[in-house]
């Protein structure tokens, strides 16, 4: 079975860091694109960040600068590294993989539902 596990959110001060993860399994890992997407309280889902079977990444113009995804096939997690949060950044964060296409267009796209595959959220809040 295709599993995705998200894991490393957490409360944090603004300013402050924190590295997520996302462990996948049941699927040739480094064939496919992983990205990560983020829902906040009453809005629709936004995708954040991801990154290429060939490792070209994308991330939103709101993360630019700030947020730093990477991946360790050997180990099949994808690393989502958020430095300068903000209170905005607030949200559950989710790791999410397609099966149909190796680049970054859905997530660019914040198709979150054009996704193959989704993981159980992590938290990440940012207070003021």
């Amino acid at each position: 079975d295709v599993q995705l596990q998200a894991s490393g959110g957490g409360l944090v001060q603004a300013g402050g860091s924190l590295r997520l993860s996302c462990v996948a399994s049941g699927f040739t890992f480094g064939d496919y694109a992983i990205g990560w997407f983020r829902q906040a309280p009453g809005k629709e889902h936004e995708g954040v960040s991801c990154i290429s079977s060939s490792d070209g990444t994308y991330y939103a113009d709101s993360v630019k600068g700030r947020f730093t995804i990477s991946r360790d096939n050997a180990k099949n997690t994808v690393y989502l590294q958020m430095n300068s949060l903000k209170p905005e950044d607030t949200a559950v964060y989710y790791c999410a993989t397609d099966f149909e296409q190796k680049d970054c267009t859905v997530v660019a796209a914040s198709r979150y539902y054009g996704m193959d595959y989704w993981g159980k959220g992590t938290l990440v809040t940012v207070s003021s």
